[in-house]
C-alpha cells in the first residue's frame, strides 16, 4: 500500500525506484504518436482480436464444385481455344477438332456452374444489362456471352464441315477471347475482400493463366495423336513453369496469408498440384512424343493438376476469410510500412534542411 502524499512542497513519503520509465521493456526505435523523434511508446502494441472470435469479413458461401469448377472449366476452355487455333492454322486437324469440342463443352459447363451458383438463370442475363469496364463481374459476363457462341460455332462448323471460312473466323475469334476468359476469373477473385485472393492480386492472374495452359495441354495430349501433340507438349512445359513460378512468388510476397496455401485442405491440394504438374510435364517432355498411352497418362495428370490448383486457391480463400488474423495482420503490416516510409521521408527532409543551413 502506498504511503506517499502530494503537498505544496511536492510529493512526501514516496518510495524510491517507483518512478515510471517511458517505454521500458518495449522494442527500441519506436516513436510515440505525438512524441518527438526518438521517444518510445509507453504501452505495447495491441493484439488483434474480433467480436467473440468471429471472422472480420463474411466468408464466401459459394460451393466449391460451382465456383472452383467455374474457374477450372473456364480456364480449360479459353486456353484450349488458343491451342485449337494454332493446331488449325498448322494443319493439325485432329488436335484442332478435339480442342474445339472440349472448349465448347468446358465453357458450357463453366456457365452452368455459374448459373447454378447464382440460383436462377435470369440473374446471368441481368448482368448483361450493364457494361461497366471497371467491374470484373460485368466484363466477365460479357466475355462469356461473346466467347461461348464463337467457341460453339467453331466446333460445330468443324465437325459438320459447313462454311469453312466462317469456321475459320469463329476459331480465330475464340482464340482472341480465350486468354481473357482464362485469366479474368483471377481478377474477379482478387477484386473481393477475401485475403488469400486480394493479397495475391499481382500473381493470381499468372497462376490462373499457367494453370489454364496446363489443362488445355493435358486435354490435347489425351485426345490428339502423338504426331500432332508437339504444340501441346510445349504448352505444358510453358504453363507448368509459369504456374509454379507465380505460386512461389505469390507465397513469398503475401506474407502471413501464404499459410492458407500451405496448410489444411488448400495445402494438400496445392501440393498435389505441384506433384501432378511435375509428373505431367516430365511425361509430356519425354515419352509422350512417341507413345499414345504415355501421352494420355501425362495429359490426365496435367488436367488433374490444374483442377487441384483451382480448388486449392478456392479453399485457401475460404480459410483466410474464416480466420480474423489474415484480415487484420496484412492491414497492420501495410500501415507500418506507410509509417516507416513517412518517417524516412521526414528524416530526409530534416537532413536536407540542416544541410542548407549556414
Amino acid at each position: 500500500m502506498s504511503t506517499s502524499d502530494v503537498t505544496k512542497g511536492g510529493i512526501r513519503g514516496e518510495r524510491p525506484g517507483r518512478e515510471a520509465e517511458v517505454g521500458r521493456g518495449l522494442r527500441p526505435g519506436r516513436r510515440g504518436r505525438r512524441g518527438r523523434r526518438g521517444e518510445e511508446l509507453m504501452v505495447p502494441q495491441a493484439e488483434f482480436t474480433s467480436y467473440y472470435g468471429r471472422p472480420v469479413i463474411t466468408p464466401p458461401s459459394w460451393q466449391a464444385r460451382d465456383i472452383a469448377g467455374y474457374f477450372f472449366l473456364g480456364g480449360l476452355a479459353g486456353a484450349g481455344s488458343v491451342l485449337a487455333a494454332g493446331s488449325h492454322l498448322t494443319g493439325r486437324r485432329t488436335a484442332a477438332r478435339a480442342l474445339k469440342i472440349s472448349s465448347t463443352v468446358a465453357i458450357a459447363g463453366s456457365a452452368a456452374a455459374l448459373v447454378h451458383d447464382l440460383g436462377r438463370p435470369e440473374r446471368f442475363a441481368n448482368m448483361l444489362r450493364v457494361f461497366k469496364p471497371t467491374s470484373p463481374m460485368s466484363m466477365g459476363s460479357w466475355l462469356l456471352a461473346a466467347y461461348g457462341p464463337a467457341a460453339g460455332a467453331a466446333a460445330v462448323l468443324d465437325v459438320t464441315g459447313l462454311l469453312p471460312r466462317a469456321g475459320r473466323t469463329a476459331t480465330i475469334a475464340a482464340a482472341l477471347l480465350g486468354p481473357a476468359v482464362a485469366a479474368y476469373t483471377a481478377v474477379l477473385a482478387a477484386d473481393t475482400a477475401v485475403p488469400a485472393w486480394h493479397e495475391g492480386y499481382r500473381e493470381l492472374p499468372f497462376v490462373f493463366t499457367g494453370s489454364a495452359a496446363v489443362a488445355a495441354a493435358g486435354m490435347a495430349l489425351m485426345t490428339a495423336p502423338p504426331e500432332e501433340n508437339a504444340p501441346a507438349r510445349r504448352a505444358a512445359l510453358l504453363g507448368a513453369a509459369v504456374e509454379t513460378a507465380a505460386v512461389r512468388a505469390m507465397e513469398r510476397r503475401v506474407g502471413v496469408v501464404a499459410e492458407t496455401y500451405r496448410h489444411g485442405r488448400a495445402g494438400r491440394l496445392m501440393r498435389a498440384a505441384r506433384v501432378l504438374t511435375a509428373l505431367g510435364a516430365l511425361g509430356a517432355a519425354l515419352p509422350a512424343r512417341c507413345s499414345r498411352p504415355a501421352a494420355a497418362v501425362s495429359g490426365a495428370a496435367l488436367l488433374a493438376a490444374s483442377a487441384c490448383t483451382r480448388f486449392g486457391v478456392f479453399h485457401a480463400g475460404v480459410a483466410s476469410a474464416e480466420d480474423p488474423k489474415y484480415t487484420v495482420l496484412p492491414q497492420r503490416e501495410r500501415l507500418e510500412r506507410r509509417q516507416a516510409e513517412q518517417a524516412g521521408k521526414s528524416g530526409e527532409t530534416e537532413r536536407a534542411e540542416r544541410a542548407e543551413q549556414p
